[in-house]
């Protein structure tokens, strides 16, 4: 069909606003979801194998040779924040605080992200069974096992949650910048200690990233309707 036929420029147009109205979408679907469901996917199938992964065991001894008292305190502090300390009891206070200002549906988001995420964990972890790192022994040792790590995926999905619901707003910079170092910090400290390989915390971010981008994606911009009408994404 010749490029200036009338079907093909409607086409081409309708093509055209399309990517304009959704674009956005799926280069979220794809950076949030794809990406990471393939990093996972890889390194699952490493763990269920039972095959080392080749950065984890160099990563770990080069973390242990940084060992200091000064960085023992930092990073202990990053630890204890990055779950029961910190992340999950503001998880809490977040859908409350929604809940009280009846944003309804952020508020949903952010209960459904947040606790699908910790019993995602949990049933991932039971389901690889990765005994946990021990090259050395801890200064906080953990008992349970290791695949994905909890304080990685628990501190990356606070993260997006927090970056999706301020996107529209001017303080998503400001946000985009304080996960930027919380959530590293938080991954580094749980290497640095020693109780997880970096692949478990990779792993823990790549499910944080494809849980929370695909229910907010649910929840806020709904499959074409029988009328060709997305849902509302209002809130």
């Amino acid at each position: 069909m010749p490029a200036d036929h009338p079907l093909a420029r409607e086409a081409a147009h309708e093509t055209g606003g399309l990517l304009r109205r959704h674009g956005w979408k799926l280069v979220l679907l794809f950076a949030g979801v794809l990406l990471p469901m393939w990093g996972f996917m890889e390194l699952a199938e490493e763990v269920h194998e039972a095959e080392a992964i080749p950065f984890d065991e160099p990563l770990l001894l080069y973390a242990n040779q940084m060992a200091r008292d000064g960085f023992d305190r930092v990073f202990l502090f990053f630890s204890q924040i990055g779950y029961a300390r910190g992340v999950v009891p503001v998880d809490i206070g977040l859908v409350v605080l929604l809940l009280a200002l009846r944003r309804w549906r952020d508020g949903l988001f952010a209960a459904l992200a947040t606790g699908g995420s910790a019993l995602l964990n949990l049933g991932t972890k039971q389901l690889f069974a990765r005994d946990r790192p021990s090259l050395w022994e801890s200064i906080a040792p953990e008992a349970t096992y290791s695949f994905p790590s909890g304080h990685a995926m628990g501190s990356m999905t606070l993260a997006l949650v927090l970056v999706l619901l301020t996107w529209p707003t001017r303080a998503r910079w400001w946000t985009i910048a304080a996960m930027a170092v919380f959530v590293p910090m938080v991954g580094l400290s749980r290497i640095y200690l020693g109780v997880h390989y970096p692949s478990d915390i990779l792993a823990g971010w790549a499910a944080a990233s494809v849980w929370v981008v695909g229910v907010y994606l649910l929840l806020y911009h709904p499959p074409l309707g029988r009328g060709g009408r997305t849902g509302s994404s209002g809130r």
